[in-house]
């Protein structure tokens, strides 16, 4: 697996990545503690410990890039600009979330932003990443769409559809593997054939088989800067595996115990939160500086609970629009 081997970022870009992993990481254990509060409805998948991941692609990838991504998004959209309030409002069903509250911590969506959706269909995005892509590149307009999932899509039949059409057409996309190594509650290393579930498949499509560290974001954004621009070169797409691993149960009903404790233990002892952080000091970024940005990051978290908090949830006038194509109900009478 690949570690730092490439040219270290400049000052600017490492403390942007610290930036955003501090907000993701603040974000995810907010919405832990409202889940705990009984604040947040339905269920929550967080992305705790793969933070480096959004943020290495989150800094490399231009404004008018599109991001796919899972019901494991929040990272992936907060990344992309869209502000925390409307995230952690969604989360709590109030009106001030991003979809009105009535989406919900799975299906964060805002165009604007580039940020096309989380979806809860297993591999469902992927072709649909494609499809983007196919359009971006009819159109050269010279964005890239990047699509992110979990080990487990890679037994998914979109999973090779995807890859299929993306290499003959040579689609401007980034397809990256989240392995976190855990599927739901079963380990992807007992029910797939090959170690690496997606870098080891990829000569199968003709792409190079890319397996990085997913907890260092200097490797990450190396990765996602070169991958980025090979897509709008009209280089075709990458596949890229990124190993992680989440802090947490697959959701938070899940406790996680199908998990060895030493396995959690070292692999949280391996945060890329507290590792960046040391590398920034070792760079000679002062202490002050990072401990500006924490409380920084902390006073915004605070900020943005408040205002979710005190939103009303979405009024009942809207329950029946965006169901149907003419946002209501009258066309089935």
């Amino acid at each position: 697996m690949e570690t730092n081997t490439h040219t270290s970022p400049d000052q600017e870009t490492r403390l942007r990545l610290f930036s955003l992993m501090l907000a993701c990481r603040g974000l995810q254990t907010r919405a832990f503690d409202l889940f705990m509060q009984n604040l947040v409805k339905g269920t929550t998948h967080l992305g705790t410990g793969q933070e480096a991941i959004a943020s290495g692609f989150g800094a490399a990838m231009r404004e008018d890039d599109y991001t796919f991504c899972t019901y494991r998004g929040h990272n992936h959209t907060l990344v992309r600009g869209v502000s925390m309030t409307s995230i952690l409002g969604e989360l709590m069903g109030r009106d001030c979330g991003l979809m009105r509250g009535k989406g919900g911590s799975m299906h964060l969506t805002s165009v604007e932003h580039g940020a096309m959706g989380s979806y809860a269909i297993i591999g469902a995005h992927m072709v649909i990443a494609a499809g983007a892509a196919w359009s971006a590149q009819y159109r050269e307009s010279g964005q890239v769409a990047v699509c992110f999932f979990g080990d487990g899509t890679t037994n998914i039949g979109a999973f090779h559809e995807a890859l299929n059409f993306a290499v003959i057409w040579k689609l401007p996309v980034v397809f990256v593997c989240e392995n976190n190594q855990y599927m739901e509650y079963t380990a992807i290393g007992d029910v797939t054939a090959v170690k690496n579930p997606a870098a080891d498949r990829a000569s199968a499509y003709g792409l190079e088989s890319i397996l990085i560290d997913g907890n260092d974001a200097d490797v990450v954004h190396a990765h996602a800067s070169a991958a980025l621009e090979k897509a709008r070169q009209g280089g075709g797409p990458t596949l890229i595996e990124a190993v992680t691993y989440r802090h947490g149960g697959h959701s938070r009903a899940d406790p996680g115990k199908y998990r060895p404790d030493e396995e959690v233990a070292k692999w949280k002892d391996y945060d890329p939160v507290k590792i960046y952080r040391a590398r920034l000091l070792e760079s000679g970024i002062a202490e002050s500086v990072l401990e500006e940005m924490e409380s920084a990051t902390a006073a915004r978290v605070d900020a943005a609970t408040e205002t979710a908090s005190n939103s009303p949830p979405p009024p009942l006038e809207i329950a029946h629009q965006d169901v149907w194509a003419d946002g209501g109900v009258a066309w089935r009478n």
